[in-house]
Order: C-alpha cells, then structure tokens, then sequence
C-alpha cells in the first residue's frame, strides 16, 4: 500500500488548482520526498490531459464554449477562435501539468474510499485505485475529490422511456449536427448545451424543443451582482446538505447575436416537457403526438461521487452538508468543483482554499 499526506482525485481544472497550490506549498510526489516534506499523489480517469475537455463536441469552439477562466498561474495562449475546444483546452491543460512537473497518474479509477478506522475521526483514508497493473490502496491523511461530472449524464424518467424504437443521444455522446440530418430531433433541455444543440440542429434537421419550464433569458447579460448572488445561492444550499443546483439554471441565460437570430428564425419555440414515450415518438402535454427519429438529452449531468459512497456522506437532503470547499465538520475530505465552485472560476478558488484549510488540519496533527 502507497501513501501520501495528500490524495487528489481528478486532473481537470479543480484537481490542477489544488496541485498548484499544494506545490506552492512545497509537497511533493512520494517518489521525490526528503525527511519531513509533505507529499501528495494526483490521479486521473483520464488517458491524457484535459479531463471532460477531451470529449467535448466538434463544433464547441474557442468562439462558442462559455466561460473559461485560466488555470492559475498561467494564463492560456491566444488561438484561433475556430479552434475546437477539445483541442486547445488538451493542450493548455497538458502544458499545464508540463509546467509544473506534476505526475499524474493514469488512467486510473478510484473505485472506493474508506476510513481505514471508522471510529477514529483522525483516521486515514484508503482510497482503493484500478489501474492498468490491476488494483492497489492508497492511503492519505486528506482526500481532495475533483472527478466533476462528465460521467454521470442524468436522463430523467418518463414512462414508455424503455421502447422508443429511434436513438437517445445524451451530452456526453453529441459529436456534429449532420449526424441527424434529415431526421425529426427532440432536444430535451433548458441550460446552455441544449440551446446549443438546438441551433446547429436545426440547420440540418426538424426540431422540437422541450423543456420542464419556460426558459428564463436576460437582456444585457448577468451583472457580477446576479453572478454573486447566484453562488450564493447554490453555496447556501449545500451548506444545507440539499442537491446542488447549476448556476446556470439559478441565474438564466443570456441573450447573444446567435440566440437572437435562433428566436427570428422560430427555432427557440419551446413546448412543455412530453408526458410519455412510445416506440415511434412522444404524447405531448396537449395529448397530441409526435413522431422523432431521435431524441437528444441535454438534461444535465450529477455529481461523479459514487466511489465516496462507504464515507457515507449523503444526508437526508441528498447531497452532502458542505462547508465549502470542505465536507462540513470534516477536514479530511474537499469536494472542489462540487456546488458553488462547479465553474472554471469557481474550481481555481476551491482548489486554493481546500489547500490552506488541509495545510492547517495536517499542521495540527
């Protein structure tokens, strides 16, 4: 069995961020460590940099995505707009790791996380890891958790959801629009994606949007105040041990040149969600019916904490009573990029704040 002081799991940009702090803060890799230095071992699902970035759709460009802040400490180069995201975003966050000498491990798969002594509340972690070589533990003093999202696509239920004879494609599977040309699409979803895939579909395809409520849009964009109050938000309610919500959803979408020229064309007609699925389309809430070839979910995605499941975390609201970044009442455990900080903004600060505060909690030990 392996230890380290430290064990971050994920490499996106939360995991980065606490990396970088935690080498500010002088620790280093077991392999590399003197008497007395502080360690810490970073691990990946990945095959390569870049975490959900290496997957994202052809079409989302430099142009398109939203909202990407640096990594900190080093700012990313300028390139051409068209550029896919998937591919600028690899190799910044591979230059990243590069920069900073970071030894990653992958592709590796924490598949459990335990207390190696349950009635010991300063007890080690064991976290126990699938990697190519076959299974191993770890033991840390701190686990710092940064797997995001991307592997837990959510697909709500709707009865009849089992016999549609056409194709579910989620977020996680979308590539290009001309995969559906010529089809009739369902799109299935009110945040930012969705409206994405809406756009480009429509260009090649026939499409009908549904969504569980009316989308709200905002003129001139979000103010830093709506920003704020919008973490806040969000932060409040896993403070509260309730399921996070996305910020998106707690602030509304904005109006841009190409939603507004999405809205003249008529592509922006919303209807309310179907109430049933059936082989060749679906029941719309007025009882008519529509026949799709596909029907895409871009219905969000939930939190990729199973593995956390032994530490039994979860309280009676469903998610996890957080004082962010750090699991409430216990500073042995960082969700960075959960909550308030699911942003690229937001993980660069959770990152340095679990940092400091599991600096303070090993100091005390």
């Amino acid at each position: 069995m392996r230890a380290a002081d430290v064990l971050v799991v994920g490499a996106g940009q939360a995991g980065l961020s606490a990396a970088h702090h935690l080498v500010r803060r002088g620790f280093v890799h077991p392999d590399d460590a003197k008497p007395g230095d502080r360690t810490f071992i970073i691990v990946d699902a990945e095959d390569g940099p870049g975490g959900a970035w290496r997957h994202r759709w052809d079409s989302l460009t430099m142009a398109t995505v939203n909202g990407i802040h640096d990594l900190p400490g080093m700012p990313r180069e300028d390139v051409d707009a068209a550029t896919a995201a998937s591919v600028a975003l690899t190799d910044y966050f591979g230059r990243f790791e590069d920069a900073h000498e970071l030894r990653i491990e992958r592709p590796v798969d924490v598949t459990g996380v335990r207390f190696e002594d349950a009635a010991d509340d300063h007890s080690p972690l064991i976290a126990t890891v699938a990697m190519q070589s076959g299974e191993e533990r770890i033991r840390a003093r701190v686990l710092v958790n940064a797997t995001g999202t991307w592997r837990q696509p959510f697909v709500p239920y709707v009865p009849g959801i089992e016999t549609f004879g056409g194709r579910y494609v989620r977020t996680v599977d979308y590539r290009q629009a001309s995969d559906y040309a010529g089809q009739r699409v369902g799109i299935v979803g009110g945040g930012i994606s969705a409206i994405g895939f809406l756009i480009e579909v429509a260009e090649v395809a026939e499409t009908h949007w549904f969504t569980r409520r009316e989308p709200e849009f905002v003129e001139g964009g979000h103010s830093s105040e709506t920003l704020t109050l919008a973490v806040e938000g969000v932060d409040a309610r896993v403070r509260e041990g309730l399921l996070p919500v996305s910020v998106v959803a707690a602030t509304g979408l904005s109006w841009t040149p190409a939603l507004l020229e999405a809205k003249r064309k008529g592509i922006l007609e919303r209807q309310p969600m179907f109430t049933r699925i059936d082989e060749t389309g679906v029941t719309l809430a007025d009882g008519s019916h529509q026949e799709l070839d596909t029907i895409i979910w871009a219905t969000g995605f939930r939190q990729n904490i199973e593995h956390l499941a032994p530490l039994r975390l979860r309280g009676p609201g469903g998610g996890i009573r957080m004082d962010p970044p750090m699991v409430a009442d216990e500073p042995r455990i960082y969700l960075v990029g959960y909550g308030p900080s699911a942003s690229t903004i937001g993980a660069n600060r959770a990152g340095r704040a679990a940092v400091r505060s599991l600096s303070r909690y090993l100091d005390a030990l």
